[in-house]
């Protein structure tokens, strides 16, 4: 079996879906993404964009495996506790798809390095767990020109939001926007708690917007932010304006 063939035949239900089609199966496998995190959200992520055919993938996380992390960062084992989760995320992810390109970043990079990286892909995935990360990705990939796709879980919310920074169409908000720094010292799930499959729900819809992007399906999230609350089993989507007085795109 050919190459092409075998793609037809792993793709089939992307080749028979219309908005993707075969056409939209090849972008996919000429994209390329960063993944900033692989806790709950980017390891559920980078999994489901592995498996789609995305062509290279970068995964940045300079953190290492725990017993903590296995309920919900499903990508993981028990035998990779210890093992930097880039390194062991890299690996598995690999055994799921040859084909794809997986680079493994298991170290805290400079902004000038994350620069770097953003230039060369296509879509950024913010998987962190910290602000401090977030404004500095929503940063630079305003500047570089890059959408950017934000998650975020704890107790039993999540939250989800597109950035076209691609494109910085007048009146949207960034992430900066929605989150200044009076919001820094906000709740994480180490303290707070997460129930496991709401991490793993934002990781898919983080996965499904990329693909989405990423094959040219035009998505109704982009300048929104859509939260999930699996308590009430409610959702919302939320319009995210620009604030005149952000530092990041106030003055564009």
């Amino acid at each position: 079996m050919s190459p092409s063939d075998a793609n037809a035949v792993r793709y089939a239900r992307h080749y028979s879906l219309p908005p993707i089609g075969p056409k939209g199966q090849e972008r996919l496998g000429k994209s390329s993404v960063l993944i900033v995190g692989a806790g709950g959200l980017g390891a559920t992520a980078s999994l489901y964009l592995t498996t789609a055919g995305i062509g290279k993938i970068y995964i940045n996380d300079f953190d290492k495996v725990d017993a903590t992390n296995l309920p919900r960062q499903i990508l993981f084992r028990p035998d990779d506790i210890g093992r930097h989760k880039a390194e062991a995320a890299a690996q598995h992810l690999s055994e799921w798809n040859p084909e794809a390109m997986i680079i493994p970043l298991p170290e805290r990079l400079s902004e000038h390095a994350l620069q770097e990286i953003v230039q060369d892909v296509d879509v950024v995935l913010d998987c962190s767990d910290n602000f401090a990360t977030r404004w500095l990705l929503n940063k630079i990939c305003f500047s570089e020109h890059r959408p950017l796709i934000s998650g975020a879980a704890i107790r039993l919310e999540g939250q989800l939001s597109l950035f076209r920074h691609d494109r910085q169409t007048p009146g949207e908000g960034c992430y900066r926007c929605l989150y200044s720094e009076q919001d820094e010292n906000l709740e994480d799930c180490a303290g707070q708690g997460i129930l496991a499959p709401v991490a793993g729900t934002i990781g898919c819809m983080m996965a499904t917007e990329a693909i989405k992007l990423l094959s040219g399906i035009e998505s109704e999230l982009a300048g929104k932010l859509w939260t999930y609350d699996a308590a009430a089993a409610d959702t919302r989507l939320i319009r995210i304006p620009k604030q005149a007085d952000c530092p990041v795109c106030g003055s564009r």
